[in-house]
């Protein structure tokens, strides 16, 4: 019997019944099984040594280019996502590799510059862009020459439904995954960036702490540990998988109390209200814009600048030229653009 084989039984002798097993995992693409390891932890390897995995560290979370070192960039919110998920994923008996997987996987298609970036490229670009389907894409097309990383299916749906609307953290504007361990992913990616954006709002001075809303604190914890401990434990007890008390649902859907979820949909709600939209966050969005429209503007006409591979892509795949320029904004960090802009853009000084 190989490692592998044993990590699969002893999977199948010590997870939930409603996890889901590695030795069940599918992929598009048949390949060799590995003798170390189960499919989905290969899944989080392959992602984790990417190179669009790495570009997070220079990818915005919500303030642009803060010049602090202790903001959260896009790279360790990912990091906090799947810390919180692997939490949630261990106490029910579920797969922690496909959480990190997914986790580690889910905001690989984030634009540069954050949000203010991908509504740039989403005006731009007539087919429509966001940045969950632009991750989807990298896993599936871009990364290794146009074949993708062939990763598993269920973390291929876990990437790409892990968007929500604004309204609920439990909504399913895009859907629902079919495992546990996506919809952990989901809801942790709110708990981590609801949390960590009030503590960066605080530090850059958008927010003070008697700004929060003190019927959301009463009910969540009046600190960043707090709160996030109340989200977390509530969303592995309230699930009746955790005593075996109640009947499990077909399909099985995570859940928080009525109580916990209406004090964190306000939370956010707020944060949207009083961070996200508000001048002091927003003010360097017009520049924003601008720089992804003069980029995107100029690669449309120049595609022969464009990135080799990206081109051959293109070619294969017969899609627009505008298709490729996405792709490639999209997978710039916030000071690649910069440098890319002022490349072409910004006059150079003679040196004589």
């Amino acid at each position: 019997m190989t490692i592998r084989e044993q990590r699969e039984d002893l999977e199948a002798q010590t997870l939930s019944p409603l996890a889901a097993l590695s030795s069940a995992a599918v992929r598009e693409r048949t390949e060799p099984l590995c003798p170390i390891r189960p499919a989905y932890q290969i899944d989080r390897d392959r992602i984790l040594h990417s190179k669009p995995f790495r570009r997070l560290k220079h990818k915005t979370q919500v303030f642009i280019a803060p010049l602090g070192d202790h903001y959260r960039t896009r790279l360790t919110h990912t990091l906090e996502v799947t810390q919180i998920s692997r939490t949630v994923a261990r106490a029910l008996r579920l797969n922690e590799d496909l959480v990190e997987a997914i986790g580690l996987g889910h905001d690989i298609g984030h634009t540069p510059f954050g949000h203010a970036g991908e509504a740039a490229l989403a005006r731009l670009y007539q087919e429509h862009f966001r940045h969950n389907e632009q991750s989807r894409r990298i896993v599936e097309v871009l990364e290794r020459g146009g074949a993708g990383m062939n990763l598993t299916y269920a973390v291929r749906e876990g990437i790409y439904l892990h968007s929500k609307a604004r309204s609920d953290i439990m909504g399913t504007a895009w859907g629902t995954a079919s495992t546990l361990e996506g919809q952990i992913v989901k809801v942790c990616d709110s708990v981590a960036y609801i949390n960590h954006d009030i503590d960066d709002a605080i530090r850059a001075g958008v927010l003070h702490p008697n700004d929060l809303p003190s019927d959301c604190l009463a009910i969540l914890g009046h600190t960043h540990g707090s709160r996030i401990n109340t989200m977390v434990t509530d969303l592995i007890t309230h699930n009746w998988w955790a005593t075996g008390a109640e009947i499990a649902p077909d399909p099985p859907v995570l859940g928080m109390s009525a109580e916990i979820l209406a004090a964190t949909n306000a939370l956010r709600d707020f944060m949207f209200r009083h961070v996200y939209v508000t001048p002091s966050a927003k003010q360097e969005d017009a520049k924003v814009r601008f720089v992804i429209a003069t980029l995107y503007e100029h690669f449309c006409q120049h595609p022969d600048q464009l990135p080799e591979d990206l081109l051959e892509i293109n070619a294969q795949r017969q899609e627009p030229m505008e298709r490729a320029v996405v792709d490639y904004i999209s997978g710039m960090t916030d000071r690649y653009a910069l440098e890319i802009f002022g490349q072409i853009f910004i006059p150079k000084m003679w040196d004589v």
